[in-house]
């Protein structure tokens, strides 16, 4: 196009022969939808301003908080692109809808930003995670990720400072002791060992449940001093 001095590769054909994520489709404006349709149809595109026909072979995961079949009865997005779009489905319930993956979710955050931020926090206070726990976060985990990142940032201390505030729901609590983020590892971890019946490995077991490898499991029980029950 006028002014290009370099050229530039676009994600498709950065992704070619590998894996390519859009996320949040439902927000891909009406004029580009045809576009993507015909990348994902015939697997072939122009780079602009180009008149080249370049072929790719890109397997497309994409995601989307919004009601796609909505939209299409709507006229907001393309039936054709949605119907493309839907090979394999897997639906993924709102953070409301399982608790359980909260305290690993705070777990990774804290560490996150405290790696980024070089400080040292240690321990989370119970009534803060009770109230992490009882809220329905309707921004889900991104929600849930800021929410940590700005506890973290006015955390002064060894102990998380959440703004129970923003949470926007009455916290109040009589006061209970401080648990510490191993604690709620090892509590999380008991927790999905006694669903399983403590099978740790297979499609059904509790390394699968947790999003982690047997090994990976093991290790954490290990260092945990979590042991199966005779």
């Amino acid at each position: 196009f006028t002014g290009a001095i370099t050229q530039r590769i676009g994600r498709f054909e950065l992704a070619h022969h590998g894996t390519l994520f859009l996320d949040e489709v439902g927000d891909i404006p009406p004029e580009l939808q045809p576009k993507l349709l015909r990348v994902l149809q015939e697997q072939e595109f122009e780079r602009l301003g180009s008149t080249k026909t370049l072929r790719v072979d890109v397997r497309v995961v994409a995601a989307t908080s919004r009601e796609l079949q909505q939209m299409v009865a709507e006229n907001k997005f393309r039936s054709d692109l949605y119907y493309r779009l839907n090979v394999f489905l897997i639906p993924i319930p709102p953070l409301r809808e399982r608790p359980e993956d909260i305290l690993l979710l705070v777990r990774h955050f804290v560490e996150k930003y405290t790696r980024r931020m070089n400080k040292r926090i240690r321990t989370i206070p119970a009534e803060a995670m009770a109230a992490l726990t009882r809220y329905s976060w309707p921004g889900n985990v991104r929600e849930l990720q800021n929410v940590i990142e700005r506890a973290v940032i006015v955390s002064q201390g060894h102990e998380l400072k959440v703004p129970l505030d923003d949470l926007k729901k009455d916290t109040a609590k009589s006061p209970t002791p401080g648990i510490t983020l191993e604690a709620a590892e090892r509590e999380h971890i008991l927790r999905v060992l006694r669903e399983t019946n403590w099978v740790v490995g297979g499609s059904s077991g509790a390394a699968a449940r947790l999003g982690m490898k047997r090994t990976t499991l093991q290790y954490r029980m290990k260092r945990l001093g979590i042991t199966a029950p005779k």
